[in-house]
C-alpha cells in the first residue's frame, strides 16, 4: 500500500511537467545574483552607457543604470545612433525570458538587434540569466 502511495504522490508532482506547464519560477539565487553583478559592472562595464553623470563626469549614484545620455558620438553620421540608453534597471518593459534571448542572440522582443553604440552580446545561457537576475533584482527606474 505505501508504494501505491508513493507512486501516486510522483506522479502527482510530475504530472504538471509531463502536460508542457512549467513550474512556478522561483526567485533568483543570490549566487546567480551575484554572478550577474559581476557581468553588468566588471565586464559589461553597463554603468558607462546607461548611468547619468554629474557636471564633473562622475555617476549619478542614486541613477545607477536608470538610462543616460551617450557620453559620446560616432566619427561618421549613423542614423540608427541612440543618443539615449534606456534604463535598465529592474528591466522594465521586459520578460525575463525575452531579456535572456536578447543577451544570448542580440534580438530584442521587438525582433530588431540593439541601436549602436550597444553591442549585441552573445552570452551563453547561464551568463544571460545571471544579466537578466541581476538586473531585475535593482530598483527600477523612479518617475
Amino acid at each position: 500500500m505505501p508504494t501505491k502511495i508513493l507512486i501516486a504522490a510522483v506522479a502527482m508532482l510530475l504530472a504538471p511537467l509531463s502536460m508542457g506547464q512549467r513550474a512556478k519560477s522561483r526567485p533568483a539565487s543570490a549566487a546567480l545574483v551575484a554572478r550577474g553583478k559581476y557581468l553588468v559592472d566588471g565586464i559589461g562595464l553597463c554603468d558607462d552607457c546607461h548611468t547619468p553623470r554629474d557636471e564633473k563626469g562622475e555617476f549619478i549614484a542614486d541613477r545607477r543604470l536608470q538610462g543616460a545620455m551617450v557620453p559620446f558620438k560616432p566619427i561618421m553620421a549613423m542614423p540608427v545612433w541612440a543618443d539615449r540608453t534606456p534604463a535598465i534597471a529592474g528591466l522594465p518593459g521586459w520578460e525575463k525570458d525575452a531579456a535572456i534571448k536578447f543577451l544570448m542572440t542580440g534580438i530584442a522582443y521587438n525582433g530588431l538587434p540593439p541601436r549602436p553604440p550597444m553591442p549585441a552580446y552573445r552570452f551563453n545561457r547561464p551568463d544571460a540569466e545571471a544579466v537578466a537576475a541581476y538586473l531585475m533584482s535593482l530598483a527600477p527606474e523612479k518617475k
